[in-house]
């Protein structure tokens, strides 16, 4: 049955679109956010899955383009990380399709709380992260540790980010924080590329084999690249475990609502 876009729900559909990504930028899992969203307003689980990746795309590289600064130097670690993203998000949104829709249906409420797991701990990522923070970044190029294990990780984290997607930025964060030396704001911005280009890779998929609900994917992109650019300029002035709390929240919330209909 088709859902009745009136203007308070294509309100709710940009809002959530904003907040997944302002929180993208920043710490990952805004699909915790604007997932749920879609599947309240009336969206079927694969159908919301699809579509909120697609219109979360433009998010992903409005929070790219405002960290320019940060990307400086880093050319060489991109061109190590970039294909393992790109192979493994291509696995992971083919699978949505080569596995039966029943599948994700009953997959899906135990990968919102993976989801949230990794969200609340986050703040152990981020205490290894801190100890990182110091570090001169140099030239930014320093990629001794980048080694095939690194790349497998990446790939699996895009296998991840392409079949359902949330906390695919802590997972990134998390695999780079044990390996990469540099600053934490400099690894944000490989792991915002990254992400996105899991997005990007998943959503050309889903757009060929159809499925994407065009008026929701498209307010989602409206919402999303607002929210990247601010969350890329602004965010960190908002209290980590407040976005992990309002995180962790509105994830139990989808569990909850998708066990019920399980």
């Amino acid at each position: 049955m088709p859902v009745d876009l009136d203007l308070a729900t294509s309100a709710a559909i940009v809002g959530a679109g904003a907040a997944a990504g302002f929180v993208n930028s920043i710490v990952g899992s805004g699909t915790l956010i604007s997932f749920p969203t879609l599947v309240g307003i009336g969206y079927v689980d694969r159908i919301a899955n699809i579509t909120n990746n697609t219109g979360l795309v433009p998010g992903s590289f409005s929070a790219v383009a405002a960290q320019r600064k940060e990307l400086t130097g880093q050319r060489s670690r991109l061109m190590r990380l970039v294909p393992a993203s790109a192979i493994g998000g291509t696995i992971g949104a083919l699978l949505l399709f080569v596995l039966p829709s029943r599948y994700f249906a009953r997959i899906v409420p135990f990968l919102v709380l993976l989801g949230v797991g990794l969200v609340l701990l986050g703040p152990v990522i981020q205490r290894r992260l801190k100890a990182r923070a110091g570090v001169d970044p140099g030239d930014g190029d320093r990629i001794e540790r980048i080694g095939p294990w690194l790349q497998v990780g990446v790939a699996f984290a895009g296998i991840y980010g392409g079949y359902f997607g949330a906390a695919q930025g802590v997972i990134l964060m998390g695999l780079m924080g044990a390996s990469i030396e540099d600053s934490l704001s400099r690894i944000n911005a490989v792991k915002n590329v990254l992400a996105g280009t899991v997005n990007l890779i998943a959503a050309t998929i889903f757009v060929i084999h159809g499925g994407v609900v065009w008026a929701a994917a498209g307010l989602l992109a409206v919402g999303s690249t607002a929210g990247g650019l601010a969350g890329s300029r602004f965010g960190r002035r908002i209290p980590p475990n407040v976005l992990r709390a309002v995180i962790a929240t509105v994830g139990l919330i989808a569990a909850a609502r998708l066990f019920a209909n399980w």
